[in-house]
């Protein structure tokens, strides 16, 4: 090689060779539109996240705005047909019916404030011949079938012209025959348990199990008489005396609430206030029940309106569904609506 080709120094430079750009000239341009290049593709990234988010946010609005049709569709179907036929069915004659199911108690089904609702309807509604009460309970409190009681009384004073008739079907116990006791008549089938007018109230006692368990009891109060009862104390003969005193009052309002109801149709027998149990067809013999009969055979035979408009009061649909469905699904469908009108 001759020395003037070595000493050559104007020879240009080896060009740089960029896998996204191509070849630059020099550093200073290969920089500068590497991040042009970078900036480009960033914001070509944020643009698609960008759509895509838009596009997901659209498609879960139409679903669950989808969802939302659906179970308003669902509760149409539920409530508002059966709300028309109710309607209807309850603008001709018809003997009107309320269930009384379950436990009497404030918090359950049949409780007081339900009963009356549907009884204050029955007896308003000028096409309804007779109110029948189809019982099935073992009773509960009598508190709750003391207003009941009262309120049925009061409204067949009001409309004298429509009868009570109550209807037994498996179970007709304490608080549910203290019920039964205001109607004008009581059936039941010939395999019912009719009876148990009693008051009882039971518990435990828990004091030689904490004395070998070496437990020590500990209860401050004000008021000497605060703690009476209290199972991990020993019984005192005073307290249970006030107890039987209670509950005897309690049983001698329950007596005279089935004799002011029954009347001369009550045997002159004891054991009718023993707390006690009945067949149906036993209890027509001490005067519990007046005959045999089911509630379309009292509606057919007795009233004369065999057609039946059921009157007990049902819980709202909505809250029926979010209870079937559990609180989870509640709340599911609570964020859904949020997010549908936000």
């Amino acid at each position: 090689m001759s020395d003037e080709m070595k000493n050559d120094t104007t020879s240009p430079a080896p060009k740089e060779s960029d896998p996204w750009m191509g070849e630059r000239k020099n550093p200073v341009d290969n920089g500068d539109s590497k991040e042009k290049w970078e900036r480009s593709v960033m914001e070509e990234l944020l643009f698609s996240a960008h759509k895509e988010q838009r596009r997901t946010r659209r498609w879960g609005i139409f679903f669950k705005s989808l969802m939302f049709a659906y179970i308003a569709i669902l509760i149409f179907m539920a409530y508002v047909p059966n709300e028309l036929s109710d309607t209807a069915n309850k603008s001709h004659k018809h003997t009107a019916l309320i269930e009384i199911r379950g436990t009497i108690a404030a918090d359950t089904e049949a409780n007081a404030d339900s009963i009356i609702t549907a009884l204050r309807d029955a007896f308003k509604n000028k096409n309804s011949a007779a109110i029948i009460l189809r019982i099935n309970s073992p009773g509960g409190s009598p508190v709750q079938a003391g207003y009941v009681n009262d309120e049925i009384k009061r409204l067949r004073g009001q409309y004298p012209n429509k009868p009570v008739y109550a209807v037994v079907t498996d179970m007709c116990a304490s608080g549910g025959y203290y019920i039964a006791a205001a109607a004008d008549e009581i059936y039941a089938d010939k395999a019912s348990i009719v009876g148990s007018i009693g008051v009882i109230m039971n518990g435990f006692g828990f004091v030689d199990a904490m004395d070998k368990l070496g437990i020590e009891r500990r209860m401050m109060t004000a008021g000497e008489n605060k703690g009476f009862m209290d199972p991990f104390s020993p019984l005192k003969e005073e307290d249970a005396q006030h107890i039987k005193s209670l509950l005897g009052s309690i049983h001698q309002q329950f007596i005279d609430v089935v004799k002011e109801g029954r009347g001369d149709r009550l045997k002159d027998d004891p054991t009718i206030f023993s707390g006690l149990v009945w067949t149906g067809e036993q209890a027509i013999d001490v005067g519990l029940v007046d005959a045999l009969g089911s509630s379309s055979y009292v509606a057919r035979e007795i009233v004369g309106v065999d057609k039946i408009v059921d009157y007990t009061y049902d819980q709202p649909v909505l809250e029926r569904f979010v209870e079937r469905f559990g609180a989870s699904m509640a709340s599911g469908l609570s964020s859904t609506m949020n997010d549908i009108w936000r």
